[in-house]
């Protein structure tokens, strides 16, 4: 099927390039997505009345996209997700999470403008890229975590996995401590206690006093 592009698609064509695609790409995605029409002769024709009009259009969208880029490249936005103690949520973060992330942060990112190269299923840090604009694309950071503490942590550098080492060597040392203060307690108490032999020198001391 040839459809005309109303726009630049990456890995297919430039904006007024009539180019074959499949039929389904085209009805599911480019058709009502308003990137491309069919390319018919009297959509070829009017795409080509109205060229200057969209290129201009396209160049103000361009450059209001790399405005909003030059904030947004390099920034980290907090997820908040529950997990396993070895870092697998309970769920995936979405591109809809990742947009809501960004709007909240102040920056205005719609759903269908952020691209995940695969599902986000474990805490740490992901680069993910956002879409602004056919020839815009920028790169965020998400710091999923389990909590603005753990967030924190993470953004200083470190993994989940030495988090987790971390809380367990410390809950190993602390029950180390526990069993030497018993030991210690159990030590005091055996001191005081006067054993047969003890009993036996304090009555001969008497006698010869």
């Amino acid at each position: 099927m040839q459809v005309i592009l109303l726009e630049r698609v990456a890995k297919l064509g430039q904006m007024g390039d009539v180019v074959d695609v499949k039929p389904g790409y085209a009805r599911n995605f480019l058709l009502p997505q308003g990137k491309a029409l069919t390319a018919s002769a009297a959509n070829v024709a009017n795409f080509e009345a109205q060229k200057a009009q969209l290129e201009a259009r396209n160049l103000e969208t361009k450059k209001e996209a790399e405005a909003l880029g030059e904030k947004l490249d390099g920034q980290q936005f907090i997820v908040i997700r529950s997990a396993s103690d070895a870092g697998a949520l309970y769920g995936s973060v979405t591109p809809r999470d990742a947009a809501d992330a960004a709007s909240e942060g102040g920056f205005s990112v719609d759903k269908k403008q952020v691209v995940l190269s695969r599902p986000i299923k474990e805490l740490g840090l992901h680069d993910v890229h956002v879409m602004l604009h056919p020839e815009v694309d920028v790169t965020i950071q998400l710091n999923v975590a389990r909590s603005a503490e753990e967030a924190e942590l993470q953004a200083s550098g470190k993994s989940i996995q030495e988090l987790a080492a971390e809380a367990e060597a410390e809950a190993e040392f602390e029950i180390a401590e526990l069993f030497e203060d018993i030991g210690a307690a159990a030590d005091e108490d055996s001191d005081l206690v006067a054993t047969p032999e003890d009993a036996a020198e304090a009555a001969e001391e008497d006698t010869k006093a």
